[in-house]
């Protein structure tokens, strides 16, 4: 990679793993926070949807704003806010309070999906965009990973309130490694085509049923891992019997392989110019059939064995689900095209943590379980939905923007027509 993106994507790594320590240490909290306000399964599920409402609502507005601000900044916006957020979580005194502070949280860690997908966009070439992100996606699971010891250590020795301060504090640290760091932009010429300055190829991508195809497959994605890092601990201490610090430290083994599989998919979909089937089609089938597997096993370690399973073959469907618009737009337009998939995505999160918690209460972990592999199955009928290609998606895309261009100059004319 040019030494300007492998700067970029340090930077960028670091801030997506402190953005998921910030997010996830509240999963193996939630137990505690249930006993502290008396809370039901649904209610504690009700805790992690209410981030993802916010949180999904303002990927689309975030990828307009990355690109006209420039994704540094507003991403430093978002590291402070979230910080923010954070912290006031620990001084919550009700229910009601929890739930408002996390979807404050979730507006601040919504503005920086797609401004960190801007700023690498902006110092990359497209042909090394899918591995770079790849890199830093694998934060992710990193983040995961230590949001699992930083949280287990933290709840084995101190209230969850300490922990959530304690936590706070990552993300202004970033703040300031952004601002000495962060190299500047690689040339216009080098970083994609002008389709950026079409008039109307912005708005166009929210009216484009190719961008929502990608969403769709997103949100199989992370029906997946967000029933699975929202309630793999809880089930583990209920259910399994371990104590919070052992059930934060099992995530080890599934977060490690799904880091390693997030840079191969990445890679992957560089070597395939895009293909997402290739990747998506084999690998979601053995997820869902591993899904199915999971809550018949014996034991806490053939959970974790099957979880460990589950976290790879899905890791390797994170890049692919953003492919073919990454390396097809330019840096003006991928803010606006990730915020629309990431979008579609994080509706998961909204749906299936309270989802989950419901399944938990009327049946069983074990049909809540089972009801993940729909995931698999919505991202397997999406991606043979859409384009494979670059050359395909832009001819599609650039379709839309002539269609809207036809009515705008019909309208034009129209009123012309009226006014005369």
């Amino acid at each position: 990679m040019h030494r300007t993106t492998r700067s970029t994507a340090v930077l960028l790594f670091v801030a997506w793993a402190v953005d998921y320590i910030d997010r996830q240490v509240i999963n193996l909290a939630l137990p505690s926070i249930g006993e502290t306000f008396g809370l039901t399964h649904g209610e504690r599920g009700l805790i992690l949807s209410a981030f993802f409402v916010t949180y999904a609502l303002t990927q689309i507005p975030a990828g307009l704003i990355a690109g006209r601000f420039g994704g540094v900044r507003v991403m430093c916006v978002a590291l402070v806010l979230w910080s923010l957020f954070t912290g006031l979580t620990a001084v919550a005194w009700s229910f009601a309070a929890l739930l408002v502070f996390r979807c404050l949280f979730g507006v601040a860690q919504g503005l920086f999906p797609a401004a960190a997908i801007d700023t690498l966009s902006r110092r990359s070439l497209p042909g090394q965009r899918l591995t770079a992100n790849g890199w830093i996606q694998s934060s992710n699971a990193v983040g995961g990973l230590l949001a699992a010891v930083l949280g287990g250590l933290l709840l084995a020795h101190f209230d969850w309130r300490v922990m959530f301060t304690a936590v706070s504090v990552l993300g202004l640290a970033v703040v300031i490694a952004i601002r000495r760091r962060m190299p500047e932009p690689l040339p216009a010429a080098l970083t994609g085509p002008a389709l950026e300055r079409a008039e109307g190829a912005a708005s166009s991508l929210l009216r484009s049923p190719v961008i929502w195809g990608f969403a769709l497959m997103f949100f199989g994605y992370d029906t997946v891992v967000w029933g699975l890092n929202s309630w793999s601990a809880s089930y583990l201490m209920e259910e399994r019997g371990l104590e919070v610090a052992d059930a934060g430290l099992v995530s080890l083994a599934p977060t490690l392989v799904a880091a390693v599989t997030a840079v191969v998919g990445g890679r992957l979909s560089d070597r395939f110019e895009g293909r997402p089937g290739r990747i998506v089609v084999p690998a979601m089938a053995a997820a869902a059939v591993l899904l199915v597997v999971l809550p018949l096993t014996t034991s806490s370690a053939g959970f974790v064995v099957v979880a460990t399973l589950i976290s790879g073959v899905i890791g390797l469907c994170y890049m692919p689900c953003f492919s073919v618009p990454l390396r097809s737009l330019p840096p003006g337009l991928t803010g606006a095209a990730s915020g629309i998939i990431l979008f579609g995505g994080q509706l998961s999160g909204i749906v299936v943590p309270a989802l989950f918690g419901h399944v938990v209460d009327t049946y069983s972990y074990r049909l809540a379980f089972w009801s993940l592999a729909l995931g698999p199955a919505l991202a397997v009928a999406a991606v043979l939905s859409v384009p494979q290609t670059s050359p395909q998606f832009l001819a599609r895309l650039r379709a839309v923007i002539g269609d809207t261009r036809t009515k705008e100059d019909d309208s034009d004319a129209s009123a012309a027509h009226h006014s005369a």
